[in-house]
């Protein structure tokens, strides 16, 4: 089995170096015969050295010069050669046990792909309930957190890989399509709970509240016009980091 991991960055310097420890550290622990992979790097027109960090830890880098999170993880999939994807933010990291419980999910051949529950260190009361309440919609609807979604990459590419109209929220049409694509073969999608995946709190720390609520609201109120136009997504895209 051969796994490609596929990370989409943008002014990254910051976190990808962890991001990338993480994942040779993972590997290293779940060391298997037969099992090889490697790790794709999306520049996704970055203006800072993440393309260059991304090399010196051995990753292989491709550029998409399109500012759009889905986008770049198409990018890296039409890269990568492995018969799984897994795909990683940036500021996220992998941990052992994580990597060991997908790892048993696709050598079992009962799945078609999987997400993860998410942690985040140091949020505040409010922020930590929004978390809870994601996690709890996740694993109930097996709707995958965009910080981590794992699939065969047939499957990917049947389905379309992730939705290009969107801007956000691409995930979760791309864990509804692998979950129709699995269930007419007999194979499941479902959200690892065991360990979760650490991911960086930083948007709690660099926006205020009403920031983070607000654009919530544009997206309950008018969730095609505000997921089609990265102007109604500035938590994502207006580059603060």
């Amino acid at each position: 089995m051969h796994l490609s991991i596929v990370i989409p960055a943008f002014n990254e310097e910051r976190l990808i170096g962890e991001c990338l420890h993480s994942i040779s550290t993972s590997l290293a622990a779940n060391y298997k015969a037969g099992f090889t992979s490697e790790t794709v790097v999306v520049d996704n027109n970055s203006t800072d050295r993440t393309a260059d960090l991304a090399r010196q830890a051995g990753a292989r880098v491709v550029f998409e010069p399109i500012n759009q999170i889905g986008r770049a993880r198409n990018t890296g999939a039409a890269e990568a050669a492995g018969d799984w994807l897994l795909f990683v933010d940036a500021d996220s990291l992998l941990n052992p046990g994580l990597l060991a419980d997908i790892l048993r999910l696709i050598e079992e051949g009962k799945h078609v792909g999987c997400g993860s529950v998410i942690r985040m260190e140091g949020l505040p009361w409010w922020a930590n309930s929004t978390l809870n309440l994601w996690t709890a919609v996740s694993v109930r609807f097996r709707w995958a957190a965009g910080a981590l979604v794992v699939c065969r990459s047939d499957a990917f590419r049947d389905v379309g890989g992730f939705n290009q109209e969107l801007y956000a929220a691409d995930e979760i049409t791309l864990s509804q399509e692998l979950t129709k694509w699995g269930r007419q073969r007999g194979l499941q999608f479902s959200i690892l709970t065991r360990h979760p995946l650490e991911t960086s709190s930083r948007k709690v720390l660099l926006y205020s509240p009403q920031e983070i609520f607000g654009q919530i609201l544009r997206v309950i109120l008018n969730p095609r016009r505000s997921l089609q136009d990265k102007k109604q997504l500035p938590i994502w895209y207006d580059g603060r980091r």
